[in-house]
């Protein structure tokens, strides 16, 4: 297994991602965008979630591929955030035929972001115009850190963020994952610069620390947010031939890589989430033994994606909690 060219989810050939994020607002939204429909599924575990048009992701409805995957901060008014894609999809002339008529399906995911020292007292909800515009920046190569959905987003003792890493299995196919990371739970272990995901890096991709000599193995952590205020979203992709049952799979699969890097995660208190995705580029030529590799590779894409959206976020003015980068430095 090896990172991608970009390192990033869209060496998944045919997905692009687009961020848009307001500093004032502290939040924003991310968007995946496929140059055509693909199979997608979902996995919740967090007991906080926030979500638009998962229902159909399910293997016995209607409608079997979506057009986008939307992640954004606002809580429950950043569900707006796909309605702005919906908009922009249509006037590209995207969506599901329903006779004359054509509906963009836009799966969403939300994190609580309110509380984060962004000035919200919005006259209209803008997370409908930061979603189109974040569907108008969707390219291959994207900024991780503060931005997108991550823009506004904390963790128990540091700023979150927006992060992707990607890994090409042996077999030829390609895994990636995107996050946005606002959990109640840690990214580093105890108070030193580690992260819990350092068994998976490559490539030194977030300091190439490795783990400290002892961990805080007794400590019983506190919540340092109320419940619904947190919230880890993330999409893992493939470009395997998958039904949505495999998807799904693979999606319940990925959330080990939330538990190896977030400590504690999928607690009362977040909505952690996971959207599989599947481009079906490339026929499985092993089964079921494929699907086996591909959940694999998900969980530890999206370990080190959690540790890189940390380790990318930027210091700001107004911070209630410091940047990695602000508190250990780059050295």
């Amino acid at each position: 297994m090896r990172p991608g060219p970009r390192n990033l989810i869209t060496d998944v050939a045919d997905l692009r991602v687009g961020s848009a994020e307001d500093r004032t607002l502290r939040s924003g939204a991310t968007v995946l965008l496929g140059d055509r429909p693909f199979t997608a599924a979902v996995h919740v575990m967090g007991g906080a979630p926030g979500t638009r048009e998962t229902d159909l992701l399910a293997p016995d409805r209607l409608v079997q591929e979506v057009d986008a995957l939307v992640l954004s901060g606002g809580s429950a008014f950043g569900l707006d955030a796909a309605s702005g894609v919906a908009d922009g999809l249509l006037a590209m002339g995207r969506g599901f035929s329903v006779g004359a008529a054509r509906v963009p399906i836009v799966p969403g995911a939300i994190l609580f972001d309110l509380l984060n020292g962004g000035e919200k007292g919005w006259a209209e909800n803008p997370y409908k115009s930061l979603g189109r515009a974040a569907l108008a920046a969707a390219e291959e190569d994207f900024a991780l850190g503060s931005h997108g959905a991550g823009a506004g987003a904390t963790t128990g003792n540091l700023k979150g963020g927006l992060g992707s890493a990607s890994a090409v299995l042996e077999s030829g196919l390609t895994v990636g994952a995107l996050v946005a990371v606002n959990a109640v739970g840690r990214v580093t272990v105890g108070n030193g610069p580690e992260f819990w995901a350092a068994p998976w890096e490559i490539g030194g991709e977030f300091g190439g620390l490795g783990l400290p000599p002892r961990f805080p193995a007794t400590h019983e952590p506190s919540p340092m947010k109320g419940s619904g205020e947190a919230t880890t979203i993330a999409i893992v992709a493939t470009d395997a031939v998958l039904s949505q049952a495999q998807a799904q799979r693979v999606a319940t699969a990925a959330h080990d890589g939330m538990a190896r890097a977030i400590v504690p995660s999928h607690t009362p208190f977040d909505g952690d989430l996971v959207f599989a995705a599947a481009t079906g580029e490339r026929p499985l030529a092993n089964g079921e033994a494929d699907v086996f590799a591909l959940g694999h590779a998900a969980a530890c894409c999206l370990a080190r994606a959690i540790a890189r959206a940390v380790y990318a976020a930027e210091p700001a003015p107004g911070d209630l909690l410091p940047s990695w980068q602000a508190k250990f430095g780059r050295g």
